[in-house]
């Protein structure tokens, strides 16, 4: 199956990330959001951090105009008409995906194959909402999408050859290296990632120690770069509740119950680095500690 023309739903964090790396590979990339200012920011923030790869020579310079010109925004659907393939990387919320789905699905032709970036939710259910669940695959890319080198690819029950074969083909010609993990709810990052967030929440509401204390714990004694509460921050509270609480009802095992805080936090709208405020506050200089 030959891709060239790629479609990205949805021009946050992941999608403008995804759409970054297509357009540096030379796919032509139409990315879609009903909402304008996000796309003119996505627009903005795919053009610096080429800039950024250009000043650290992963990429030349002369790359970037090029890149640039081949990722086309668009406010609505009727843009993916064209599209070889289609990425879906709008929020973790499995009847916001299940929506875009039905909307897209009379828009394409009947070849054109659908991904996923769900970082949790079952393929093989969101598949079953699509008409074609045979042309349907799970990609997870990882955040930042330029940065990281892994991209999951889940399979559904239904997923054919062909269209695991085109995925593999697409992570390659982008650099990235895949990672096949079965449709089990998280899939193998976030199964293993998330519920350590989690239980350093735990640790956090039980009041073993204090956020600076649990970070500086992780960083120096474990060699992680960055400290969980940290880097939950970086994902997006909302997002590792979401994920969560897959887990916890997928798997129905109390080790995977959210921590009250956790929900706590997200109910308050505090959801880490994009609000301003998580464990940490950053509406400063220099981040602060909110515990």
């Amino acid at each position: 199956m030959s891709i060239e023309r790629i479609g990205v739903i949805g021009a946050g964090q992941m999608g403008n990330g995804i759409a970054h790396v297509l357009s540096l590979a030379g796919y032509d990339v139409v990315l879609e959001d009903i909402n304008s200012e996000q796309l003119d920011r996505a627009t903005a923030v795919i053009q610096r951090n080429m800039q950024r790869q250009s000043a650290k020579g992963l990429i030349k310079e002369e790359e970037i105009g090029p890149a640039i010109g081949r990722i086309h925004a668009s406010q609505s659907l009727e843009g993916m008409r064209d599209r070889d393939l289609v990425i879906e990387a709008a929020t973790e919320d499995e009847a916001v995906k299940r929506k875009i789905f039905q909307e897209l699905c009379p828009r394409l032709s009947a070849k054109a194959m659908i991904a996923t970036n769900t970082s949790s939710i079952s393929v093989t259910r969101l598949a079953a909402s699509t008409d074609r669940p045979e042309r349907f695959i799970g990609l997870h890319f990882m955040n930042p999408v330029p940065v990281m080198q892994l991209v999951e690819v889940i399979r559904g029950i239904a997923t054919d050859d062909t269209t695991f074969q085109a995925a593999l083909d697409i992570i390659k010609h982008v650099g990235k290296t895949a990672a096949y993990a079965e449709d089990f709810p998280a899939f193998i990052v976030n199964r293993i990632l998330l519920p350590m967030i989690n239980e350093a929440v735990y640790t956090l509401y039980e009041g073993v120690g204090n956020v600076e204390a649990i970070d500086t714990a992780m960083r120096l004694g474990a060699n992680h770069p960055m400290g969980p509460l940290q880097l939950a921050d970086f994902i997006g509270l909302d997002t590792c509740l979401s994920v969560m609480q897959v887990l916890y009802e997928g798997l129905a095992d109390s080790k995977y119950r959210p921590c009250p805080l956790l929900v706590k936090y997200v109910e308050a709208g505090w959801l880490g680095r994009k609000t301003g405020r998580g464990f940490y506050d950053y509406r400063g200089k220099e981040p602060v500690p909110t515990r």
